[in-house]
């Protein structure tokens, strides 16, 4: 997967768990959970919904690493495998 493929499986996953957010709200450099107002339970979707499509499984311990959509895809980018 390139890096806009996992960024745009990262914006799918966001905008189909939580429907009323829009995709122009979705900063990179924000918090995702703060700036777009996401709770913890549908964070966890997310991220378990991303494991599904990139076989790449973020462990509790890595949260911090993927609170950002840049720093989602930089995480993703390094652990996917083609």
């Amino acid at each position: 997967m390139t890096q806009e493929q996992i960024k745009a499986a990262i914006i799918e996953q966001i905008l189909f768990i939580a429907p009323d957010i829009e995709e122009a709200n979705i900063i990179p450099d924000k918090n995702i959970q703060r700036s777009l107002e996401i709770d913890s339970f549908d964070f966890l979707k997310i991220l378990t919904a991303l494991n599904e499509v990139t076989g790449v499984e973020v462990p509790e311990s890595d949260y911090s690493k993927v609170d950002t959509l840049e720093h989602m895809c930089e995480y993703f980018m390094k652990r996917v495998k083609d």
